[in-house]
C-alpha cells in the first residue's frame, strides 16, 4: 500500500515532471514516426520498453499480481496501445502543439463518459464546458482546413479518437495505480501493450504490410531515448497517481501543451499560431469549467468498467 501523503503538492509536482518527460518522449516519438511510422514506432518502442523495466520488477516484486490487477494490466494495455498509435500517427502529420491541444478534450470525453455509464444527468456547467471545448475544436479545424498545403485531416481525426481512448485511460491510471506498484505498472504497460502490437502484426502484414518496418541502425539510440523516458514517466506518473486522486493530478496535463510547444519548435521548426493558443485556451477553460461543476464520481465509474 502506498504512505499516506497529507499534501497534494509532492505528487502534483511529480505528475508535472513525468509529463514534462512524457512531453519530450512525445517529440521523439514524432521523429520515429515520421521515419518508421506510428505502428512499428510503437511496437519497437514497446519491446524495448518491456526489457528496460524487466530488471527494476523482478528485483522489487513481492509476488505474482492479484487477479484485479492482472485484469486492469490487460485491459489498459490494450486501450493504450490502440491510444498511442492513433496518437503518434496525427502528430506525425500535424504539429507538436496543435496535437497536443486537440487531446485536451480527453477530460470533457471523460465527464460524458461517466454520463453514459453512470446515468448522471448533464448540468449547466457540462453545457458550458461541452460548448467551450467544441469551439476550441472548431478554431483549430478552420485553421486547419484553412491552412496552405496538406492539411493531414486525417491525423486529426487520429488524435481526436485517441483522446477518447484517454479519457478512458485517465480512470484506469488511477484504479492501476492503486493496485499495484509503480514498477509493475511500468513492466505490465509494456509487456502488455506491445503484446497486443504483436499480436496484430500478422493482420498488418496481410493487410498493409508497407506500415511495418525494421528500424535503421540510426534509430535505435533515438528508439531506446523513447522507452527510457516512457518508462521512468510512467514511475512517476503511477507513483503520483497512488497518492493523490485523478481529479487533482488531471490539471497537470495541460502543462504538456508548454512543453509541446518548446520541443515542436527546437525540433521541428514548428510555431505556435494564434489559432492553435486560441483553441486551446478554449478546450482548457472548458475542462476547468467542467471540474468546478463537479467531477464524475471515479469509484463508480472504475467499478462499471
Amino acid at each position: 500500500m502506498p504512505r499516506a501523503v497529507t499534501s497534494t503538492a509532492i505528487p502534483f509536482a511529480v505528475a508535472c515532471l513525468g509529463i514534462a518527460l512524457f512531453s519530450v518522449m512525445d517529440a521523439a516519438m514524432k521523429g520515429l514516426a515520421i521515419a518508421l511510422g506510428a505502428y512499428s514506432t510503437m511496437l519497437w518502442r514497446q519491446g524495448i520498453g518491456g526489457v528496460i523495466s524487466a530488471g527494476p520488477y523482478f528485483l522489487t516484486r513481492k509476488g505474482w499480481p492479484s487477479r484485479a490487477a492482472l485484469r486492469v494490466h490487460a485491459l489498459r494495455g490494450f486501450v493504450t496501445a490502440i491510444m498511442a498509435v492513433l496518437f503518434f500517427y496525427g502528430i506525425a502529420r500535424v504539429p507538436l502543439a496543435e496535437g497536443i491541444a486537440l487531446s485536451f478534450i480527453a477530460p470533457l470525453i471523460a465527464l460524458y463518459l461517466a454520463i453514459v455509464l453512470l446515468g448522471e444527468t448533464v448540468g449547466r456547467h457540462s453545457i458550458i464546458a461541452s460548448t467551450l471545448g467544441l469551439c476550441g475544436i472548431v478554431v483549430l479545424l478552420v485553421a486547419r482546413i484553412g491552412a496552405g498545403g496538406p492539411r493531414h485531416l486525417d491525423g486529426v481525426a487520429a488524435i481526436m479518437l485517441s483522446a477518447v481512448l484517454y479519457a478512458w485511460n485517465i480512470i484506469l491510471m488511477r484504479q492501476q495505480a492503486l493496485l499495484a506498484s509503480p514498477t509493475e505498472v511500468a513492466f505490465f504497460q509494456n509487456v502488455t501493450a506491445g503484446a497486443y502490437l504483436l499480436l496484430a502484426l500478422p493482420l498488418v502484414m496481410l493487410v498493409a504490410p508497407s506500415i511495418f518496418h525494421v528500424p535503421e541502425r540510426s534509430l535505435w539510440p533515438m528508439l531506446l531515448l523513447a522507452a527510457v523516458l516512457a518508462f521512468f514517466s510512467l514511475l512517476l506518473l503511477s507513483w503520483a497517481y497512488s497518492r493523490a486522486e485523478a481529479q487533482v493530478l488531471v490539471p497537470v496535463e495541460y502543462t504538456a501543451f508548454v512543453w509541446a510547444a518548446i520541443m515542436g519548435a527546437i525540433f521541428f521548426n514548428e510555431a505556435v499560431t494564434p489559432t492553435t493558443l486560441a483553441g486551446a485556451v478554449l478546450i482548457v477553460t472548458g475542462c476547468i469549467v467542467a471540474a468546478r461543476g463537479g467531477r464524475p464520481d471515479t469509484a463508480r465509474l472504475e467499478a462499471a468498467l
